[in-house]
């Protein structure tokens, strides 16, 4: 067997079919459905105490800080009425010994310093005016603080607008002594310390903000259904029906929130459907990335999805081509075939050897890569991989192997998002049943709208079409279904749509 058959034996062991997707999804609802019901199940369902989405006309400037993987993002967003909104920030990567930090106070110091060093470059004047009236003692007012929204983009329980205990870390951050504890009231008490004119009135989800921020920005009145993160981790927010979220009675500690609407945003946390492995795929790359991972057993979706995963589970399926020796990859068929320059080797410190050595973008590199001999690969696999005159054949392996890692992690994608459409009724009604042409024409018109943001699904090559495609396979959504369908970016969505939702919680106190 040749080279390119070895990779294509590899690239099936991804194939994810229509069968298989329509598992996905009835399960998918079945642990929504479980979720909304009680807590502590697979997909925690969390309410988000948020009851509506914006319509575009909101206007006044707040702040947002965004903690959503390996940077943290201080934001200054003018909504200004109509749709649009200028937006001011500054981005800083997360030092990662404060990932794993003995104490929470270590990091959210960290964070607040960032915020002061914001406000000082942005906000001088209202910084250096609200310091004056501090120290001649002049009474401080609401009018006299930024309203914040924190956007935590962690598993957190959250009991009201601005307040969220943490069940637990993912994405490689792991300090022990913050779970359990109000994130809101750590970084406020750091504020605090700083003396900053800042109050913290929104606890927000980076999924929750992409489905504000879409809402908000979103061409016609079509609301959105659902925001989608698809960037280093992977999660979903949407907007349920309050009667259907009958574990909120249940709850000991009940927030404040506006009950007219019958609605209430969900944050699903779907990173951690079916961490029971009751109808994921499985691989046994994905099996390894797994054990090895800090969370064994846990976010296994996510795993299988999130930018985070995707150049572990290649680099493990590389490894074991390698270590096989029954293949040719990266190895010359024949010292008579090549000569001293041109034989390829791989250096002993090659990232490959390493766990996360691989980069997701080299994945984006590989399946995007339409050059002759598929050069870009080559030289990528030199680069930032230590492979040194790999042959096209190689390149065209690795190729292979990436579209296929990539194709289901769009169609798993698919699951989720059309589990979510399907579940809240959102193309029940279908043009067959309409009782005349006009009645007809509008269901056909009318969109699902989906917000979505996230390296992936921006960047990496084919993503959205590879997720309409599977859409398309989903019973209850169909060729019709998937036209209805409308996906668009959330630029900024963490930052405009915490913004957001620290307006509708202007009224509260802060923790």
């Amino acid at each position: 067997m040749g080279l390119i058959e070895d990779a294509r034996k590899v690239a099936e062991e991804f194939e994810y079919p229509a069968e298989e997707v329509n598992k996905g999804v009835q399960e998918f609802i079945r642990q929504m459905d479980e979720g909304l019901q009680e807590t502590g199940k697979s997909m925690s369902q969390i309410p988000t105490y948020v009851t509506s989405v914006p319509n575009g006309t909101e206007k006044g400037v707040y702040l947002a800080v965004d903690l959503g993987g390996t940077n943290f993002r201080v934001c200054s967003i003018k909504l200004h009425g109509d749709t649009t909104f200028s937006l001011t920030q500054s981005k800083v990567a997360i030092p990662r010994e404060l990932m794993v930090a003995k104490t929470s106070q270590e990091l959210f110091s960290f964070l607040a310093k960032q915020i002061e060093s914001f406000l000082k470059l942005h906000h001088n004047d209202h910084f250096e005016g609200f310091h004056e009236k501090r120290q001649a003692g002049q009474d401080l007012t609401d009018e006299h603080f930024f309203k914040l929204g924190f956007t935590f983009s962690f598993p957190v329980q959250q009991v009201g607008i601005n307040k969220g205990y943490l069940i637990r870390w993912t994405k490689g951050f792991d300090i022990a002594d913050a779970i359990g504890k109000d994130v809101c009231a750590l970084l406020q008490a750091e504020i605090d310390a700083l003396h900053l004119p800042v109050k913290v009135a929104a606890l927000v989800n980076d999924t929750v903000g992409t489905l504000m921020a879409r809402s908000y920005t979103s061409p016609g009145k079509t609301g959105t259904l659902l925001g989608g993160i698809f960037g280093t981790g992977t999660n979903g927010a949407y907007v349920e029906k309050l009667d259907k979220v009958t574990k909120l009675k249940k709850m000991e500690v009940k927030g404040d929130f506006d009950s007219t609407t019958g609605n209430m945003i969900i944050n699903t946390e779907w990173g951690s459907f079916d961490n029971e492995m009751s109808v994921l795929p499985n691989t046994p790359y994905d099996d390894a990335l797994d054990k090895e991972s800090n969370n064994p057993g846990i976010q296994m979706f996510e795993k299988r999805v999130s930018g985070m995963f995707l150049g572990e589970i290649l680099r493990r399926a590389i490894l074991a081509m390698i270590k096989d020796g029954k293949t040719e990859l990266f190895s010359d068929e024949s010292s008579k075939t090549n000569d001293i320059h041109s034989t390829c080797t791989i250096a002993h410190d090659s990232p490959l050897y390493k766990q996360w050595g691989v980069d997701t973008s080299f994945l984006s590199i590989a399946h995007g890569d339409q050059s002759q001999g598929y050069r870009i690969t080559r030289q990528a696999l030199s680069k930032d991989l230590g492979v040194d005159a790999a042959s096209s054949e190689d390149a065209e392996a690795i190729k292979i192997i990436a579209e296929a890692i990539g194709r289901r992690s769009a169609r798993l994608s698919a699951v989720a998002i059309g589990a979510v459409i399907i579940a809240t009724g959102n193309l029940t009604l279908t043009a067959g049943e309409a009782i005349d042409d006009e009645q007809k024409q509008l269901i056909e018109e009318e969109v699902v709208d989906i917000g979505v943001d996230g390296s992936l699904v921006e960047y990496y090559p084919g993503f959205e079409q590879y997720i309409r495609d599977a859409l398309r396979e989903i019973e209850g959504i169909g060729e019709k279904g998937e036209k209805r369908i409308r996906i668009g970016i959330a630029k900024d969505g963490s930052g405009v749509g915490a913004a957001l939702i620290a307006l509708v919680a202007g009224g509260i106190d802060g923790p």
